[in-house]
């Protein structure tokens, strides 16, 4: 797994893993208005987003097309297992008893989990 990324370079992941490959100027122009960003400022993220090599680029005329080289449902997995692992021992069972403690999972929830174990049983 590569190295863990910031929330603003996920932001920058986000409209990649949307469309791609995209200019700094497209991913700018898709990240969050309300961030505020400037094209500048998308553009030290994708620098450090390549050093992480978690995205690739390649050259188009004057301007770089880039892209994800990690899936997203490859760094969810990872995250999920880093909060897992650093908050509950590696446990699914602990992470979702302490969601239902505080209750924070709805009937809608519960009966989703329910719906997935039993599929899983099956």
């Amino acid at each position: 797994m590569p190295e863990r990324i910031s929330d603003a370079e996920h932001a920058v992941m986000e409209v990649l893993w949307d469309e791609s490959p995209l200019t700094a100027q497209d991913v700018a122009e898709r990240v969050d208005p309300a961030k505020g960003w400037s094209a500048n400022t998308v553009k030290t993220l994708l620098g450090r987003l390549l050093a992480k090599t978690v995205i690739g680029h390649e050259a188009d005329g004057r301007r770089y097309l880039y892209r994800p080289l990690v899936a997203r449902d490859d760094y969810v997995t990872g995250e999920s297992r880093r909060l897992m692992d650093r908050l509950f021992g590696g446990k699914l069972t602990p992470l979702v008893a302490h969601l239902a403690e505080r209750d924070e999972l709805t009937a809608q929830d519960i009966a989703e989990i329910e719906a997935l174990l039993q599929e899983y049983k099956a």
